[in-house]
This record gives C-alpha cells, structure tokens and sequence, in this order.
C-alpha cells in the first residue's frame, strides 16, 4: 500500500478558523459597547451630581442677593442719610435761600463761531 492510500482522509473540522472570527469578534463587540454603557452611565451620574451641587448653589446667591437689595435700600432710606448728614456731618437745612442767575450769554458753536 502506498503511503497516501494509508493515511486517513481527513474530515472537515466541524469549528474552523473562519467560522470562530464572527462570534469572537461579536464578542468583544458586545464587552466593548457593554464598557460604553458603563462609562456613560457614570459620565451621567457625575453631571447630575454637578447640576445638583450648581443649583443649590444658585439658590444660596439668591438669597444672599436678596438680603443685600434688603440691606441697600435700608441704608438708602431717606430718613437714615439725613440722620447721617445732621449727626456726623454736621450739616444742617439752609434757613434763607437766596437764588442768584447768572446773566445770560450768547451761544457758541463748539468750533468757535456764533450761533
């Protein structure tokens, strides 16, 4: 017997190379997406975290603003700056006024000549 009729032929591998590459390569495709997933999930909680933190943080200036519309209008209350004016300043309503005009003048023009 020659050596090729004793050597068995060989029967088709029922896994060969070409039929493993699209599962494999689905696999690391679905662990790639599943990674995705996780990084965006906690992108997401890290921004609501920040969102959060931002707006009490808003509500806090508000409030704060709020105090010091309250605080600027009692400082600016009339009766607070006369009080001001008469016990630090020293200064008092004038008791006659006198009114003075000034004599009137001929208008010029901004380059020189008359109007």
């Amino acid at each position: 017997m020659s050596a090729a009729a004793r050597t068995k032929p060989r029967m088709p591998s029922p896994v060969s190379r070409d039929s493993l590459a699209i599962p494999l390569l689905l696999a690391l495709l679905a662990i790639l997406l599943a990674l995705g997933v996780v990084y965006v999930k906690h992108e997401n909680r890290l921004l609501t975290t920040e969102v959060e933190r931002l707006r009490t943080e808003r509500d806090r200036l508000d409030m704060e603003w709020s105090q010091l519309q309250l605080e600027e209008a009692a400082l600016a209350h009339h009766a607070r700056i006369e009080t001001l004016a008469r016990d630090q300043l020293g200064m008092s309503e004038p008791r006659d006024y006198v009114v003075v005009e000034q004599p009137k003048r001929a208008l010029r023009d901004p380059v020189g000549g008359a109007r």
